[in-house]
């Protein structure tokens, strides 16, 4: 049966005095976990919550994000994870469009509630997650535990809906993707298996837990039974500390927080030593940086992950051996094979298959898959399509069936006729050991149409000038490929929730007053 209360049963029946969370200096066995989740899924029912409804939540990382996902499903509806960076406009957006009556907050978003309740006539309850006093209007969430009687779990598998996780807001309105029991059941089944994880194992939560990137990485350990740690957010001196402390074996780190984490006068690789397994993904890692961390973590073990919301998230891992300088076994660039269950194929406009190593569209079909983008039925259709999902993202395969990323579609710069894809140009520059970070986009240009255009953030004291990036490109990527222009940025390059580069931000000056956004 694909339940995803299957998993945190199966810990508690079997080891139910191991650990499941550690939240600072309080821990909980699965025993534990079970009955805090079983009786916070009675109050939830007692509430309204029945099958199929929305239950959101807009929180940092806690055990109780955890207990949250856990109790939703064993109550029978489905969560909504919100996106901590949104502004209160998008989260009243994606609460009416769930249509979701109860709301959890902590305190760093309970100011957030009387600026969406207006906006939002269907939300009937707020929950608040900390321990000092709810704030008028919000339920205590430990008095819901404390209430709650030992119910009978759901038991909802399959196409029964799990949740709704709302992609990006960067572009327009966001759409709410449809993931049933048996996505993500999917998912974690195979992340245990990628990850290498084992009930002994600990896995510590670094990004942001709305997101599937964490998602997906910490659904494979609590297959296993493993062990769930927390910091609120990503902080250098709380991922060092909690590693350190609590024997941390498994976690993931989008790039740029490994940069952050590689650049910080307290990184230390004896305080790391626990450390056996580091996923990264949700952005294009550049190569340099990846370089870098090989370099000063020769004895980790790398896994990429790739992977998309409407595939609950995995489609392709590139495993440890795989990350090695030189030889034959080294495929840096590429974001691996097809998990085991995943198809992957490359195809053009038409959608029709592309030879080896030609760029195309990356389509993937798997137990994953979505259902559907919620109330959006045309969207659906043009991205669902004989059950294969259309990603968007241009890519190829080689000979050895590698998937290497060449961007997002939208990327593509056509500069002189020719395509230039942006993650190409930003891995090569990245490189250059006076580059910290870099963004590559097109900009208008009479001549070309569009031209390449570097945005680089300098590492602390360093200035590269344009010749010096393109004398060292020179050597890696194609004279049509090299960045026309450049510019030098003292601030970091701006993010979404889900540690993607906003590079609608970036475009946005260049392209201000035109009535197209290409050329």
């Amino acid at each position: 049966m694909t339940n995803l209360t299957q998993f945190l049963n199966a810990a508690a029946d079997t080891r139910p005095n191991a650990g499941a969370t550690i939240m600072g200096t309080r821990k909980r066995n699965w025993h534990e976990h079970r009955e805090r989740v079983a009786k916070l899924a009675d109050s939830l029912r007692k509430l309204g919550a029945s099958a199929r409804d929305r239950v959101a939540i807009l929180a940092l990382n806690s055990d109780r994000y955890t207990e949250y996902f856990h109790a939703v499903w064993w109550a029978g509806a489905a969560v909504v994870p919100m996106n901590i960076r949104w502004t209160s406009v998008e989260n009243a957006y994606s609460l009416n469009d769930s249509e979701a009556e109860i709301l959890f907050v902590d305190k760093a978003f309970a100011p957030v509630v009387d600026e969406i309740r207006p906006e939002c006539p269907r939300l009937k309850t707020v929950i608040y997650l900390d321990d000092d006093e709810a704030p008028e209007g919000m339920l205590a969430y430990e008095d819901l535990v404390d209430q709650g009687s030992l119910c009978d779990d759901a038991m909802c598998f399959g196409e029964d809906l799990a949740g709704l996780y709302y992609t990006g807001g960067t572009t327009g309105f966001p759409k709410g993707v449809m993931l049933p029991h048996r996505a993500l059941w999917y998912n974690n089944l195979v992340m245990s298996k990628m990850s290498e994880a084992g009930p002994e194992s600990l896995y510590l939560h670094t990004g942001p837990m709305f997101h599937l990137a964490d998602g997906c990485a910490s659904g494979g350990l609590t297959a296993v039974g493993a062990t769930h740690a927390y910091i609120p957010m990503f902080d250098i001196d709380g991922v060092l500390d909690t590693i350190e402390t609590h024997g941390v074996t498994h976690t993931l780190m989008v790039p740029t927080m490994i940069g952050m984490l590689l650049d910080s006068d307290k990184f230390d690789p004896a305080r790391l030593a626990s450390l056996k397994y580091l996923t990264y993904g949700a952005s294009p890692m550049p190569e340099g940086l990846l370089i870098d961390l090989i370099e000063r973590l020769p004895n980790l073990n790398i896994i990429q992950g790739y992977g998309q919301t409407e595939l609950a998230p995995i489609v392709t891992t590139l495993q440890p051996e795989y990350h090695v300088l030189g030889g034959n076994n080294s495929k840096l660039r590429s974001a691996g094979r097809p998990v085991p269950g995943t198809e992957v194929k490359i195809v053009d406009e038409d959608g029709n298959k592309v030879k080896r190593g030609e760029v195309g569209e990356i389509c993937a079909r798997s137990m994953g898959a979505m259902q559907g983008y919620w109330k959006l039925k045309d969207q659906t259709a043009s991205t669902l399509v004989d059950g294969w999902v259309h990603t968007g993202d241009g890519g190829y395969m080689d000979d050895d069936g590698f998937i290497f990323i060449a961007d997002r579609m939208k990327d593509m710069i056509v500069t002189g006729g020719e395509n230039v894809f942006s993650a190409e140009v930003e891995s090569a520059i990245s490189t250059h050991d006076a580059v910290s970070a870099v963004a590559v986009i097109g900009i208008p240009d009479d001549k070309w149409g569009e031209a390449v255009h570097a945005i680089i953030v300098p590492k602390e004291g360093m200035a590269p000038n344009m010749d010096e990036i393109i004398e060292h490109c020179r050597p890696l990527i194609a004279n049509y490929k090299l960045p026309r222009s450049s510019e030098l940025r003292a601030d970091p390059l701006p993010l979404s929730g889900a540690g993607k580069v906003l590079k609608r931000d970036l475009r946005a000056p260049f392209w201000e007053g035109k009535e197209r956004q290409v050329n």
